[in-house]
């Protein structure tokens, strides 16, 4: 019999969650309130409440290779840092592709999520739903994908400023920001300095007469252009860099923050972080930085002044902590995050363990007697969304099909305490950022589960050209269909060709070079073939393990040389 599945949210999550369905031979239905997919990126001129939203101006942070779903590369003239209008694009090519759009039930809201009496031994579920026009259905299914994001409901602490209520000018939480049509001239506070007050900051100070950006904490600032132009996160993800930031920790962080400071002084900027509530001394990896390649430019000429946290308003002045006081403020924008929460599921599935909800490995509900409820998508990382959304999904989807068995509920709460005290230790975790994950052991630990871990030591006695780009290059999606389950006849050809697809967009008008010395590029090709080897034969030599190491916080020069 064809497993239903409800899947809750036509997203990147949404729809890399209904293809995971197809994979297995299941029966997808989803679920979408608004009339068109996209979720957090489909753009709308007025926000919508419940809905994510999104400003005009937004750039992803995450390289076009990086944030692909694993079997779909991205076209190669695609920039590789896209608009959010060419994000969407991409998405309608994915679903048109893998035709997912047949399976979507626009203009439908889930209303609840219910056990059926007999769950103990079915394991189903009663999905009630309600259409535009006021419909309401309930239908039964055999499982439940919940892919509805984390950036629905905003954050307006309004009770931590005092005077707010006093306050003559106009405020507004940035999920509410649309453009900077009518700041022109104003002077603007920006509360919070996370990726969405950077960018407000810089983008309003086009405008404005004045931006001042408030931050509590600090953070530290990339920009999305990396070494030689090339984007930031394709240079700096490769596994043998990842191995080395594993065994020299404290180096790594510390040559890491003195690269950081040679482009842009955190300290002189005010910009430099202090995360309080967390343990681990490596600061830089305790908090997602603020990735934004203007925001140094708009301090330096003045347009964006840094400040600390606000203490007080004052009619239409704002005070701060340090004792500063600016006066005739027009405009606060609130970039103080989200809340979040699944109100049309049982209250019993929404219990926390400290900040997080209690999932097993932030998919599987560890208290159901059939493992047939995943969460999809609901993490964050020093990567993108989009892979580990669509790991998460085939793990359930093998799950769900009776594939792959989850531990008892026992070893899964020990395991769930386990892992939020490691994430307090590592990661500056608060109720509005509890959810952080180091990239590729939590992309390793899935595809463990599914079985599509890349075996590398292999790779390099079968395959050592394609070994070099999987350990030494960028860890992009495409690893993860060389082999085992939904295994991809085109991966290797991805792998070996994702250089071309970074490059092609620069191509916009080609500046000849002499053709390059053949025998000095062998003799490099072989340098770099023995001192991955040698690498390896250290490793194993001491017992190390190093596939389950995390991303790196550089790139080799020598492979940009190589893939140059």
């Amino acid at each position: 019999m064809v497993q239903r599945v409800a899947v809750i949210g036509a997203g990147p999550s949404g729809l890399t969650s209904i293809k995971g369905c197809l994979d297995e031979g299941l029966e997808p239905t989803c679920f979408e309130s608004s009339d068109d997919i996209g979720g957090l990126w489909r753009f709308k001129e007025k926000p919508e409440l419940g809905r994510a939203n999104i400003y005009k101006s937004v750039i992803i942070n995450s390289s076009k290779e990086m944030m692909s779903f694993s079997d779909f590369p991205p076209p190669a003239d695609l920039p590789n840092n896209m608009h959010h209008s060419e994000v969407l694009l991409y998405l309608r090519l994915y679903a048109q592709t893998f035709n997912l759009l047949p399976h979507i039930r626009f203009q439908t809201t889930v209303i609840s999520v219910r056990q059926k009496t007999n769950f103990k031994v079915t394991g189903q579920w009663e999905v009630e739903t309600e259409s535009r026009e006021g419909q309401r259905e309930t239908r039964d299914f055999d499982a439940v994908m919940v892919c509805t994001g984390h950036f629905t409901q905003p954050h307006l602490p309004l009770r931590d400023f005092p005077g707010i209520e006093s306050f003559q000018g106009k405020y507004f939480h940035s999920w509410e920001y649309c453009s900077a049509e009518g700041l022109e001239g104003k002077r603007v506070v920006v509360i919070g300095i996370g990726n969405s007050g950077g960018d407000i900051a810089v983008d309003v100070s086009r405008v404005a007469e004045k931006v001042y950006l408030s931050t509590r904490s600090g953070a530290w600032v990339v920009g999305r252009v990396g070494p030689g132009g090339l984007p930031l996160d394709v240079v700096g993800s490769s596994r043998m860099d990842a191995l080395i930031r594993k065994l020299f920790p404290s180096w790594a962080n510390t040559m890491l923050e003195k690269k950081l400071n040679q482009a842009l002084d955190h300290k002189l900027y005010g910009l430099k972080p202090k995360h309080g509530s967390c343990n681990t001394v490596f600061s830089f990896f305790a908090q997602i930085p603020v990735v934004n390649d203007d925001l140094p430019a708009r301090i330096i000429s003045g347009r964006v002044a840094v400040k600390p946290n606000v203490r007080e308003f004052c009619g239409s002045s704002v005070v701060f902590v340090d004792g500063s006081t600016i006066d005739k403020v027009d405009v606060v924008v609130f970039a103080t995050g989200y809340n979040y929460s699944f109100p049309f599921l049982p209250s019993a599935l929404q219990a926390k363990c400290g900040y997080r909800l209690q999932l097993y490995k932030h998919v599987f509900p560890p208290a159901l007697t059939s493992p047939t409820l995943a969460v999809v998508g609901f993490i964050h990382s020093f990567g993108a969304i989009n892979p580990l959304a669509e790991m998460q999904a085939r793990w359930a989807t093998r799950v769900f099909k009776g594939l792959t068995a989850l531990p008892t509920e026992e070893n899964m709460m020990k395991e769930i305490e386990k892992d939020t005290a490691a994430m307090y230790q590592k990661f500056a975790c608060s109720e509005r950022n509890p959810l952080q994950v180091d990239y590729i052991p939590y992309l390793d630990s899935l595809s463990e589960e599914v079985g599509v871990r890349p075996n590398i030591p292999w790779l390099f006695f079968k395959d050592p050209t394609l070994a070099l780009q999987v350990f030494l290059g960028p860890c992009t999606p495409y690893q993860y269909r060389l082999t085992g389950p939904g295994k991809w006849a085109g991966a290797r050809q991805a792998i070996l060709t994702q250089w071309d697809r970074v490059f092609q967009p620069f191509k916009t008008r080609v500046v000849t070079e002499p053709k390059p010395d053949v025998t000095h590029s062998s003799k490099l090709s072989i340098i770099m073939f023995l001192s991955g080897a040698t690498l390896l034969c250290c490793i194993f030599y001491n017992k190390l393990h190093f596939a389950s190491y995390f991303s790196a916080s550089s790139f080799p020069r020598s492979l940009q040389l190589f893939a140059g």
